[in-house]
């Protein structure tokens, strides 16, 4: 087995998966509309009354005793009010004075096609179908109390436009009020140039004579949009940090089958899918309580909520408290969502070979700030791991240049033992131990590198930076397939060249199967991303002068 097999037996592989991934999604399809049954749809969404929804109780404790509080009731139809429009440089982005909710983020440095369609990617939305928001409320300890603002109240505003100028930050305020004036809740977002974060403040003012108990919780409300890629399908759905292990992911049909009530100090809770996420960030000291619920349970457009809640807080009368929260929503670029939580660069799913592929990102992230091209980072990152893999590689190819040498020998063993298996097997044997030949020499060295060749897959399939990022020529979007099939005809011409410099097969139609190969995985390679097409390509031109090379000089000896 050489490069090229390596080659083909990691790329049915990663097909097979994607195949079976893509089977599951048919055979087993979730509660959900595909984009294009719903891009048309303008209606608000309808989310069911709150008693179809069992409370999950959350115990949070407040000095030694302890207060039990349902999770946020849905209302019987999502209002909305004035819209209040925010614009920094990374964000477009709507806040509703209803609840004081984020009902629309545009991303201004993420076109959804850069070559077909411009306008920025909008990753939250309120519009039936594609909905995906975020919301924050206070839950009052005591049930009669007046004083309990959830996602349902009506905030009031200075003004419906902001806009982040040259300012370090820029303040958009919500105040709510009760009706008897005693009681205040101003909701403060603030945004900064260049990021993706947005540090949320609530702050609770009371001035009557009982004191207040209570929770905030904050959630991300959405609903599931399929992917429609066939060999490429990425997760999209809920995760949660672990303290004990990471992370955790609770997909939609999770959330539909049962209300998830876990305990956790800090962490996060996120809604992530395909290089985007929304994340809420709590306190890390906080003592947590993490939540999943779903609305719209029983129609064809179920809402799936996550979230957390905070332990009970106490406002004393005339007195003020404020609690500081992050919420991150934009893009899942590495080096900026390490800094805001531990474990939350996990939501970039590189699946079960992440010990592998987060090395491989660093590697690929450091060459990139000296090159400034997505494109040739692949390049010289292929070169490195050729390198690094070079021994191995000539020890398989040597097997191999041994292995085609004795080829004729081997084919004449064959034919005058081609009736007695038991002796053709005996001579080959003696053969390979006179020339000192291991029949497994050209496969154990390779197998080594399946991990990296895998691992890499993910790196370039996940990594948002590589999304739509620009190489040179024709190829001005690496996470797209190349649109005139250069790429993958380079590499199916490339894997008929490293055939030819291995030993032919000894069973015929084993030949004819290796002959078709070639052209069965251009067909696959021409959809997949371009920047996972050039790695391939650009390893199997350096394996093949490699395998020349020393073929070459064993014939020669």
């Amino acid at each position: 087995m050489d490069t090229q097999r390596l080659i083909l037996f990691a790329a049915f592989m990663l097909i097979s998966m994607s195949l079976w991934q893509s089977w599951q999604m048919q055979v087993n399809p979730p509660p959900t509309r595909t984009i294009s049954e719903v891009s048309g749809n303008n209606e608000s969404p309808v989310a069911t009354p709150a008693s179809d929804l069992p409370s999950v109780p959350v115990t949070a404790n407040t000095g030694q005793n302890a207060q039990t509080v349902s999770t946020p009731s849905v209302a019987e139809k999502m209002k909305s009010g004035q819209r209040v429009s925010v614009k920094t440089d990374v964000f477009d982005l709507e806040i509703d004075t209803i609840g004081g909710d984020i009902r629309r983020v545009a991303l201004l440095d993420y076109p959804v096609d850069v070559n077909t369609d411009p306008s920025p990617v909008v990753l939250m939305n309120d519009k039936s179908g594609l909905f995906f928001i975020s919301q924050t409320g206070l839950l009052a300890s005591s049930k009669d109390s007046n004083y309990a603002p959830d996602h349902n109240v009506s905030y009031k505003i200075d003004k419906l436009s902001y806009e982040l100028g040259k300012e370090s930050e820029l303040k958009v305020p919500l105040t709510w009020t009760s009706e008897d004036g005693l009681f205040t809740l101003t909701k403060i977002y603030t945004f900064y140039p260049g990021k993706y974060k947005i540090d949320v403040e609530h702050k609770m003012t009371n001035n009557s004579d009982i004191a207040w108990q209570g929770h905030l919780y904050r959630q991300l409300q959405r609903t599931n949009v399929e992917q429609a890629s066939m060999f490429l399908h990425t997760y999209t759905g809920g995760m949660i940090s672990k303290e004990v292990d990471g992370f955790e992911k609770i997909d939609f049909p999770e959330m539909a089958e049962v209300n998830l009530s876990r305990a956790n100090t800090g962490g996060w809770v996120s809604m992530i899918q395909h290089y985007f996420m929304g994340a809420w960030i709590p306190p890390q000291n906080s003592q947590e309580n993490y939540y999943t619920r779903v609305s719209n349970k029983n129609t064809s457009d179920p809402h799936y909520i996550i979230g957390s809640i905070s332990p009970s807080q106490l406002v004393n009368p005339k007195s003020t408290i404020a609690l500081k929260d992050v919420l991150f929503v934009g893009p899942k670029l590495q080096t900026h969502i390490n800094e805001l939580a531990p474990g939350l660069d996990s939501t970039v799913d590189y699946g079960f070979l992440s010990v592998i592929a987060h090395p491989i990102y660093w590697l690929l992230d450091q060459i990139q700030n000296v090159v400034n091209n997505w494109g040739w980072s692949i390049i010289f990152l292929t070169i490195i791991i050729k390198a690094l893999f070079y021994k191995l590689s000539a020890a398989s190819y040597k097997s191999m240049a041994h292995m085609r040498k004795v080829t004729p020998r081997l084919k004449a063993i064959q034919e005058q033992f081609k009736d007695n298996s038991a002796e053709k097997n005996k001579a080959m044997m003696e053969l390979y131990k006179k020339e000192k030949i291991n029949p497994l020499g050209g496969c154990l060295p390779i197998l080594v590198q399946i991990p990296v060749f895998i691992a890499l897959y993910w790196v370039l399939l996940e990594s948002v930076e590589l999304r739509q990022a620009d190489f040179m020529l024709w190829l001005n979007n690496l996470s797209a397939p190349d649109p005139y099939y250069v790429l993958p005809l380079i590499m199916g011409v490339s894997m008929f060249v490293q055939q030819k410099l291995n030993p032919a097969p000894m069973d015929p139609v084993q030949a004819k199967v290796m002959m078709m190969l070639p052209i069965i995985f251009t067909v696959f390679f021409a959809f997949f991303p371009s920047g996972l097409v050039l790695y391939w390509v650009v390893n199997n031109l350096l394996s093949i002068a490699q395998q020349w090379y020393i073929t070459r000089s064993i014939e020669n000896a």
